[in-house]
């Protein structure tokens, strides 16, 4: 049972509004408020595959960001300068983080996958002239640093390299007296990079008012309080990390649960809930996929009260599966890059499963129709978000350099978010697909979730990832890119089970009429499946 499950939806709905103040910055209207409340107040508890601890509590981190910002400063990074923070999930991100925003400086988090091709477009397109990454990743930098004028600071936070500062002697030598800079509100604070269906990634520029629509994510979402203990699963270069590693529970002053892994092991995660008093949990639906294919009745779930999942939707089947074993609903939150979260089953919301909720506080959400006119209910058209006459907190300010995209968001009075939905009778919206993803067969519109959802309930089926293929006749039908469950072998029987299946559990008209098992599907850094890639080597072919 969630924590306060007698609020009620409309009624905080109705009287939510947002906090707008002139100036922001959360490192010092939230870290160090915590701090000087209570310094010993757990921020991070840390462990890594060798089952080495760490903590860090807010005074640390406060003192820590401090002394961070004193000697980029000396090092002549500057308040309004880009710094490309590449790390996984090292304590450091954290404090780097917080360095930067208290110091004004626009912090752009990336994965420690990026190519040193990424890492050069990167740094340039933002005219960045600082990276922190590790040791690991330090050669990428260096191959491509001639080709870079703007970056002049190159900080290591493990080790030592020629032409590299370490961040541990620079922390360890500088002031914890910083004068934190005052920065307005609506002053830049943070660049995403963001996969876009075409061309290079965007730049996808955030103001400090970003943090203050995580005053929602944090309590309403993953419903958390100062005694929380939170785990997000999730890359610190995508999106996420923001909403679920950092604003959103250290607003509510909850304590970040942090895994140091290179990569994800079902199996380890079950154990470490068990073994830690880990309280709520967020992850992609990747991950509860692959959790719900393990043995969970070895486990014992008892400290976690609260799970949410976010990055795509989440199939019915597997929110029923992780019930049965945790007695936890698993609920879905949308939002985007360029925006914070917009629609939820939030704690206080009665949970369809596999709906995407209800509008968070603080946010017009519709669909609308090419017009830019609200439809009707049942009626599938564009998620929207009214940000015309009053701006809701937290929605990006623009694609830097890139007047037309930042332009092609907007329908209006509304802001587009590139996703198709319908809402019901009840108020709750139901994702259909990416507007590129929608499959048109022999007049019928496909949207690929639901066949992906109908596919999940079979047993041989661990994940699945459908697209369009062209066919002479239909001009394009359903094809399924499925990973089969252990047990399970490919073979042309298996074929039709699955398509009669989802004949039965779908519509006879959206069965996958081709096929493939594979071992593998394409996916971005944050755990999403690149459908794309698999449209365009169909189309291709």
């Amino acid at each position: 049972m969630s924590q306060h499950s007698s609020i009620n939806y409309q009624e905080i709905y109705d009287s939510f509004t947002w906090d707008k103040p002139s100036y922001y910055n959360f490192a010092t209207d939230v870290i160090d408020r915590w701090a000087s409340q209570d310094p010993d107040k757990l921020a991070i508890f840390w462990i890594d595959d060798e089952a080495n601890k760490k903590t860090r509590n807010f005074a640390q981190i406060s003192d820590h960001s401090k002394r961070f910002a004193n000697s980029l400063s000396a090092e002549n990074v500057n308040r309004g300068d880009v710094i490309i923070l590449m790390l996984g999930r090292e304590i450091e991100w954290w404090e780097a983080f917080t360095a930067s925003l208290r110091m004004g400086a626009v912090i752009s988090p990336g994965t420690t996958q990026l190519s040193s091709k990424d890492i050069e477009y990167r740094i340039n397109a933002a005219s960045s002239t600082c990276i922190i990454t590790n040791l690991a990743n330090a050669a990428k930098v260096d191959e491509v640093q001639s080709n870079c004028p703007t970056l002049h600071t190159k900080i290591l936070i493990d080790g030592e390299k020629e032409g590299w500062l370490s961040y541990q002697t620079l922390v360890g030598e500088a002031s914890n007296i910083f004068d934190s800079q005052n920065t307005a509100a609506d002053e830049e604070s943070m660049c995403y990079f963001t996969s876009g269906t075409t061309g290079y990634p965007k730049m996808t520029i955030h103001r400090h008012d970003y943090a203050i629509a995580h005053q929602v994510t944090g309590p309403y979402w993953l419903n958390l309080s100062e005694d929380d203990l939170h785990w997000n699963i999730s890359d610190t270069g995508w999106a996420k990390a923001a909403w679920s590693s950092y604003y959103g529970p250290w607003t509510c002053g909850a304590a970040l649960f942090v895994h140091h892994s290179n990569s994800f092991n079902p199996e380890k995660t079950l154990s470490i809930i068990e073994k830690y008093p880990i309280t709520t949990m967020c992850g992609a639906p990747t991950i509860y996929r692959m959790l719900v294919l393990e043995d969970l009745s070895k486990y014992d779930f008892s400290s976690l009260r609260h799970c949410v999942g976010a990055g795509e939707p989440l199939n019915p089947e597997i929110i029923e599966k992780w019930q049965r074993a945790t007695g936890l609903i698993i609920r879905d939150g949308y939002g985007q890059t360029e925006t914070s979260i917009l629609c939820g089953n939030f704690h206080f919301v009665e949970p369809k499963f596999g709906s995407m909720g209800k509008p968070a506080p603080g946010i017009d959400l519709s669909v609308i129709d090419d017009d830019g006119n609200e439809v009707a209910v049942n009626i599938e058209g564009d998620i929207a978000v009214l940000v015309e006459p009053n701006r809701p907190q937290g929605m990006f300010k623009e694609y830097r350099n890139d007047e037309k995209k930042t332009a092609d968001t907007r329908k209006g009075k509304w802001y587009i978010t590139g996703d198709r939905a319908y809402t019901d009778e009840d108020g709750y919206f139901w994702f259909v697909s990416r507007s590129d993803d929608v499959i048109l067969s022999a007049g019928y519109r496909i949207g690929p979730f639901e066949v992906e959802s109908a596919l999940i309930e079979h047993p041989a089926v661990a994940e699945s990832a459908v697209v369009s293929s062209p066919d002479e006749i239909r001009g394009e039908v359903v094809k399924a890119f499925v990973i089969l469950a252990r047990g399970f072998d490919a073979s042309e029987a298996l074929k039709k089970e699955l398509q009669d299946h989802v004949k039965q559990v779908a519509a006879p008209y959206k069965y996958p009429r081709k096929i493939d098992f594979t071992e593998s599907l394409p996916k971005t850094v944050s755990g999403k499946i690149r459908r794309i890639e698999l449209r365009e080597k169909e189309w291709s072919t």
